[in-house]
């Protein structure tokens, strides 16, 4: 026991106390700073324990109200199994995505949707549509010359220092001229990649990842090598360092330790401070991505992994395209040591972003608008994913696995019995449901029986019973 970490151990104090009535549902928990007080831990070490603790859906956090124990699942189900990172790392592939991600999308294309949980985006009406074409309009106004004016090569100079001002509670401190503004989180990897890596370079992505940069490596000429990452907790460190071992030209490492998509893990603080510590030691780039970053259920902001990185080793790219505006495609990143490379990288392959959606942007950013959008979204994504786990724990077959996240929009499904998760999104097509199947986020094969449901659309009557269809097709999916 006293091997365990020490919020490991903490949380486990608490889960037997809930378990054994000691603590009753709709109960109040001991305050964090109670905890700190009682058992003699850092703030940090009792914030991981009742994270922990919220992942097993035995606590939930309320607005200024603090943590309270929930009521028990009508039907429990099991959280994902954890990877068994003894297992021997695969070879480093090119790692042939795109038919897979070009089959997936004509598919979807051939068949008219009427519940689709493969978007990794809320409902436009979540988004402040109205508030951002009056800044929009503002800007017109007040600057009309906008539309004609060039813009810096590295974006808005309002705009890249909102973003820093924002980044300061994630515990990064960086200056606006850190920023570069990017057209989307997609091309800030992109760019990145590009920045630290050459054709026929190994990166160490988490195993399963987005496919997205699945295809980004392979549009490199990259080689993908997959570490085992925690449903829980992310990717494992112990793993990576195997890795650094036993494959010598590993050139990066792409994480996202915040709301990892497809699995909804947040990687522990003090997991974030070993990996860029690791990264350091063994002069290998780290690369985060933290577009979901901000979808926390506590409103508490998460740092990121770049809070802890004094040297400039960690590149840190981000987006709004989750959190503000799906459809204005911005996103940023800051460089660290390769900042003059990738500012270079920026202006080659793409030019500035169009001056008038940053403006706008900046505008409604620095306002505190911005942070009651964000207050309402969480709200809402938290919402529909406890409605999501609740029909799938009720209506999927007995065997069937999934890890509560404490914020984002994605739920990652295990499914039981040796179901095709490929065999289930064609099945489901055919009833005008989408859905993302596992096998899209990796190419080692491990995923083939889970699912991605993404709980961005508000429930209704026809969402539920599109679930309730979704569970149906997966009960007679069985090989």
């Amino acid at each position: 026991m006293e091997s365990q970490p020490l919020y490991l151990r903490l949380a486990n104090h608490y889960r037997r106390a809930i378990q054994n009535g000691v603590l009753a549902p709709d109960q109040r928990m001991p305050s964090v700073r109670a905890l700190v007080r009682t058992h003699h831990v850092s703030l940090s070490t009792a914030l991981q324990a009742c994270r922990l603790l919220e992942d097993d859906g035995l606590i939930e956090a309320r607005p200024r109200s603090g943590y309270f124990v929930l009521k028990p699942r009508r039907n429990g189900i099991p959280p994902v199994a954890e990877p068994d990172i003894r297992q021997a790392l695969g070879a480093a592939q090119y790692v042939g995505i795109h038919d897979r991600v070009s089959d997936f999308i004509a598919k979807c294309e051939a068949h008219p949707v009427s519940a689709n949980f493969a978007l990794a985006a809320a409902v436009p009406e979540a988004y402040p549509m109205e508030e951002l074409k009056q800044a929009m309009i503002r800007v017109l106004r007040q600057s009309p010359q906008t539309l004609v004016s060039p813009v810096p090569p590295q974006g808005h100079p309002e705009l890249r220092a909102v973003l820093a001002r924002r980044a300061l509670a994630n515990g990064i401190n960086a200056s606006a001229d850190d920023v570069i503004v990017t057209h989307g989180c997609i091309e800030a990897l992109n760019l990145a990649l590009r920045a630290v890596a050459r054709p026929g370079d190994t990166i160490a992505v988490e195993s399963p990842c987005y496919f997205g940069l699945l295809q980004i490596l392979e549009s490199l000429g990259m080689r993908a090598l997959e570490i085992p990452t925690s449903p829980q907790h992310g990717l494992s460190i112990e793993a990576l360092d195997l890795a650094f071992q036993t494959h010598g030209n590993i050139r990066a490492v792409v994480v996202v330790p915040n709301f990892q998509n497809p699995l909804g893990c947040v990687m522990p603080d003090a997991e974030k401070a070993r990996l860029v510590a690791l990264c350091e030691r063994q002069q290998v780039p780290l690369i985060e991505d933290d577009t979901y970053g901000a979808l926390t259920d506590d409103d508490a902001p998460l740092p990121a992994a770049k809070s802890w990185d004094p040297t400039g080793n960690v590149i840190y790219c981000a987006s709004m395209h989750k959190t503000l505006a799906p459809g204005m495609r911005l996103g940023w990143l800051l460089g660290g040591r390769w900042k003059a490379r990738i500012a270079m990288l920026k202006f080659a392959q793409s030019r500035p972003n169009e001056p008038l959606a940053q403006i706008a942007v900046a505008d409604y950013l620095g306002s505190r608008a911005y942070d009651r959008h964000l207050i309402r979204l969480r709200r809402e994504l938290k919402t529909q994913r406890d409605r999501s786990a609740e029909l799938i724990a009720s209506h999927f077959p007995p065997g069937t696995r999934l890890s509560m996240p404490r914020g984002g929009m994605l739920l990652w499904v295990e499914m039981p019995g040796g179901r095709s998760g490929m065999r289930v999104f064609e099945e489901a097509l055919r009833q005008g449901i989408r859905v993302a199947p596992g096998a899209m986020f990796s190419n080692s094969g491990r995923y083939e029986h889970f699912l991605r449901i993404s709980c961005g659309q508000r429930h209704t009557p026809e969402i539920d019973r599109a679930l309730l269809t979704l569970a149906r097709i997966v009960e007679a999916g069985q090989a």
